[in-house]
């Protein structure tokens, strides 16, 4: 018989016959493969079976042990003495810090603006109280478009939850019957691409070299869909407060409005440089910007000079800007018709009747019908005194002072023996400059002409230059006083944000004629600020040197002082690796048998070890044994209690202990480096070397350091979360 190719007697060989029947399987195409969707069960069911494979042998146990380990944890964090420990009353001191900073600051500013703080109208009076508010300018991708993603929705949050803050506390503290937005509601409106209309920019207008290169990414990612939801972000913080402090019952019967239709250049653009289909958007959502209002029996004009000024500019020659300008012309040419019906509308209804006309009641043949009593609305109508709206300022010469409460650069002094201000005084006036989408103030024939069309203008006010500024305008201008409001956000150049806050008392009869008299003022003025944003962080910066300085200096006196220490213990392991105890004599084992395998006298007389004095004992019975071990431990209570100190598991009695614990004589444990040498006060035998001062101080501070920062953090997200 031939020699087998498989000699162990198995009778599945290969053969040489056999190769003609292992050939190759040929390809059977894509009808007989497997889909994705198998090879995706197929996968999901193998990694099932291999998580439940994971739990049976590790994970279940692994869970136990974390739990057990938390547990633990827990129960040593709840501890009073750690509870009420040093790093956790410094983090309650961050609690505080923070609640100040982040809320009652904000109380705190708009509680020292209290109308009657400031107020001097005669006793009995009930003055119509406005505040205006100033570029609010909300931060979006177009302020900062360099940085980096983290960091600019952190700035959206933070400069979001000062103007909510503030705002909203000026709603329920000050109570307001109505508030006028002086316009730069967004800082980006004008680059967000619109669903109608051409978007390019006007040849006569581009964009500056720096945002070139950002075009494309705004006009892909930011289009009417965003705008929309910047609306709704505005909304959010100003119209939402706005109306939940008018469902207030004392609020009830007042006749509040509020009016944010106003436009800035960074709303809209500036004069020629404006994109039709941006403001049809915006008036589509916030309404007109020219418009009239009859408010604590004074005229509003607020007036769109964004668009006014494209008539002025050097492009109207060139290129037709009609479309632009036309509407605010119209509205200015036809504004003291416009003022006269307001005024009338107000009166009638303070008289009671119907706020529209209504024609005569009466039955007439069409061919002897006589339309020429129709009745009008205005005609006859008192002028109340004007107040003025605009976003862009009103024209003044260069350099013309700005007063006191400018924040920017306060008024030059005046040399020795001039008692009047510096004139000109450059720094501490509004600059007269312009460039692309923006110009400080109007030109000077647009503000003598709005002045004179508008008509009884008792006093005006602007935005736009962020900081606050008070000038009396000459002849020309009818001598009217202006003030530029301050901006209310903390993110546009000035330290303390603010607005302005106008208390209105203008008593008149049902006909509109004044009751106290002709010539006396009818309106007061108070700036209110805000709190200063960067002194409050200066304040959590310092706090935060003083907290680690203390930590420092407690950490060093933990190992001088012997203080409890806020550091835990590490968690103890199941198993070691290293042995954990040694005998105490080396002559315990010398003659110690093997942990394995049988000998005549292990078998007779068990595994056996040697007194000090040489003598053998033994677990059993053994000839001339005088005391057995466990004679030694009925007798002796403590050589019991040491005897079942050693016990061990298995027969190893070897010099060394690897995890288990053997029957024998004493022996010293091994302890770990992070195990304390005391214990409830007994003192334990442990390694030679404790745990040096350095790495006591080092791992202290560490801990409450690190303690003391998680928790104040997490507080601090937790109030920027809530707004």
């Amino acid at each position: 018989m031939a020699s087998p190719y498989y000699s162990n007697g198995n009778s599945n060989r290969f053969t040489p016959s056999s190769r003609s029947s292992y050939r190759r399987q040929p390809y059977r195409g894509d009808s007989d493969s497997t889909s994705l969707l198998d090879d995706l069960r197929v996968l999901l069911a193998q990694g099932a079976r291999s998580l439940w494979r994971f739990w049976n042998e590790r994970g279940r146990r692994m869970t136990v042990a974390a739990m057990v380990s938390a547990g633990r944890r827990l129960r040593q964090n709840l501890a009073f003495r750690r509870i009420f420990s040093f790093p956790h009353l410094l983090v309650l001191a961050w609690v505080v810090l923070l609640l100040w900073g982040e809320r009652w600051v904000f109380h705190s500013a708009v509680e020292k603006c209290h109308w009657g703080n400031w107020e001097s109208w005669p006793a009995g009076a009930e003055p119509h109280r406005v505040v205006l508010v100033a570029d609010p300018q909300l931060i979006d991708p177009h302020s900062y478009p360099g940085r980096p993603w983290p960091v600019n929705p952190l700035i959206y949050r933070i400069t979001d939850n000062y103007l909510r803050r503030s705002y909203n506390q000026l709603q329920w503290q000050l109570v307001p019957d109505s508030v006028f937005f002086l316009g730069d509601l967004f800082d980006g409106g004008r680059e967000w691409k619109t669903l109608h209309g051409d978007f390019r920019d006007p040849e006569w207008g581009p964009h500056p070299d720096h945002e070139k290169k950002y075009l494309k990414k705004w006009n892909r990612k930011y289009g009417e869909n965003f705008w929309l939801r910047e609306y709704r972000r505005f909304g959010d913080i100003f119209f939402d407060p706005w109306i939940a402090a008018g469902a207030a019952p004392d609020a009830a019967q007042k006749r509040r409005k509020l009016v944010a239709s106003l436009p800035g250049n960074h709303d809209l653009g500036f004069g020629s440089e404006i994109k039709m289909g941006v403001r049809n958007r915006f008036e589509t959502y916030f309404g007109e910007g020219n418009r009239v209002d009859v408010v604590g029996n004074h005229t509003f004009v607020s007036v769109d000079t964004v668009s006014m000024s494209a008539a002025a500019s050097k492009d109207a020659g060139r290129h037709d800007l009609k479309p632009i300008y036309k509407p605010t012309e119209h509205f200015l040419n036809d504004v003291n018709r416009t003022k006269r019906k307001a005024v009338e509308k107000e009166l009638r209804f303070l008289r009671g009747e119907v706020p529209e006309v209504q024609f005569h009641h009466r039955i007439e043949e069409l061919e002897k019908a006589d339309f020429s009593d129709q009745p009008t609305l205005g005609e006859g109508a008192p002028d109340l005194p004007t107040i003025l709206l605009t976003h862009v300022p009103l024209w003044r010469p260069e350099g013309t002072p700005c007063g006191p409460l400018r924040e920017h650069w306060p008024p030059t002094k005046p040399p020795k023996g001039q008692t009047e201000r510096v004139v000109p005084d450059n720094r501490n006036a509004i600059s007269i400059s312009r460039g692309y989408q923006y110009q400080n103030v109007l030109g000077e024939k647009d503000s003598v002409s709005l002045v004179g069309k508008v008509g009884n203008v008792v006093h005006a006010f602007s935005g736009d230059d962020h900081d606050y500024c008070y000038v009396v305008h000459g002849a020309n201008q009818g001598g009217v006083p202006e003030i530029t409001v301050k901006s209310i956000s903390m993110a546009m150049g000035v330290s303390t944000p603010g607005f302005l806050m106008l208390s209105l008392y203008n008593p008149i009869d049902v006909d509109g004629k004044p009751l106290t008299g002709a010539g006396k003022p009818t309106l007061q003025t108070h700036l209110c600020l805000l709190p200063r944003q960067p002194s409050t962080y200066v304040r959590y910066t310092t706090f935060a040197f003083v907290c680690i300085a203390l930590l420092t200096i407690r950490a060093f006196l933990v190992p001088v002082l012997k203080l409890s220490r806020f550091a835990l213990d590490p968690e103890p392991t199941s198993s070691n690796i290293l042995p954990v105890f040694k005998a105490k004599v080396e002559d315990y084992d010398e003659y110690a048998l093997p942990s394995a395998g049988f000998s005549a006298s292990h078998f007779l007389y068990g595994s056996g070890t040697r007194d000090r004095s040489g003598s053998v004992t033994t677990g059993g019975s053994r000839p001339g044994n005088t005391m057995t071990h466990n004679n030694r431990s009925a007798a002796s209570p403590k050589s019991s209690k040491k005897s079942h100190h050693s016990h061990s598991k298995g027969a190893s009695g070897s010099k060394w202990g690897w995890s288990g614990q053997s029957r024998g004589p004493p022996r010293i444990e091994i302890r770990s480096e992070n195990e304390d040498i005391y214990d409830g006060g007994k003192w334990k035998a442990a390694n030679a070397r404790p745990r040096s001062t350095v790495n006591v101080v080092a791992t202290e501070l560490w801990t409450s350091v690190f303690r003391v920062v998680w928790m104040a953090f997490l507080f601090f997200g937790w109030l920027t979360w809530k707004g």
